[in-house]
């Protein structure tokens, strides 16, 4: 007696739809709204980091005229390994800024946000008394220069720390990432991220983009370290 094979199991699909939606967004911040301000910092963490830890790192460059805004990007998830039952209080918590997940409506998402703190800043901050520098580390990199080109932002200065420029960046939309000043791109020597590969095709396509730019590198590897701002601030006098 032959046995029947079961019935094969067909994929359902479903209709996606989106709802926006009121959501909490958090940042950190160092410095004075209300001081005599000359410089405002807009930073943006890696994946996995948050924003209050990350803005410890820019502590070497605190200074009473200077303002440091870190927004913490909106998806925040657990970085252990899924347990059985619930977190224990202290678990190690990072936050994401994107995924490939609704890819393009998560980037609208984070843009608006970031804008909409902008002129939350600027609304007590006079911005035409302020050099405004906009740099992203890592992960942040993809998030600052999209909000450089998508957003109302006009940095004065635009800092990449061991990240790479979006794939979708036009030759239109580039050159605002360097308006006012070349683009400053910080590596690692011995960050496992900066393969050659990597770095030689980003500097191909910087020049194909038109985007002037300058290379500040260190010994030290996925990071930001004191050496890294102490240079980044000073290159900016030159």
């Amino acid at each position: 007696m032959r046995i029947a094979s079961p019935p094969e199991k067909k994929l359902r699909r479903f209709e996606q739809r989106h709802l926006q939606v009121p959501k909490q967004a958090r940042y950190a911040i160092m410095g004075s709204l209300e001081g005599d301000l000359s410089e405002v910092w807009f930073v943006c963490h890696g994946h996995g980091q948050l924003a209050a830890r990350f803005l410890s790192r820019f502590l070497p460059l605190e200074r009473p005229d200077r303002l440091f805004i870190a927004p913490e990007a909106l998806s925040r998830y657990y970085l252990s390994a899924p347990i059985a039952g619930p977190h224990p209080p202290g678990t190690p918590v990072g936050a994401s800024w994107m995924t490939t997940e609704d890819r393009e409506l998560e980037m609208e998402d984070y843009v608006r946000y970031l804008d909409l703190l902008h002129d939350e800043i600027f609304f007590v901050v006079d911005r035409s008394k302020v050099k405004l520098w906009v740099l992203g580390f890592s992960q942040g990199t993809a998030t600052v220069a999209r909000w450089v080109v998508r957003g109302k932002v006009q940095p004065d200065r635009v800092v990449f720390c061991a990240g790479v420029l979006p794939p979708e960046l036009s030759a239109a939309d580039a050159p605002r990432l360097a308006l006012r000043a070349p683009l400053t791109i910080v590596l690692g020597r011995s960050d496992n991220f900066a393969r050659p590969e990597l770095v030689a095709a980003q500097k191909t396509r910087l020049k194909d983009l038109n985007v002037p730019h300058r290379l500040i590198t260190f010994d030290g590897g996925h990071e930001i370290t004191p050496e890294v701002l102490d240079r980044l601030t000073r290159a900016s006098k030159d």
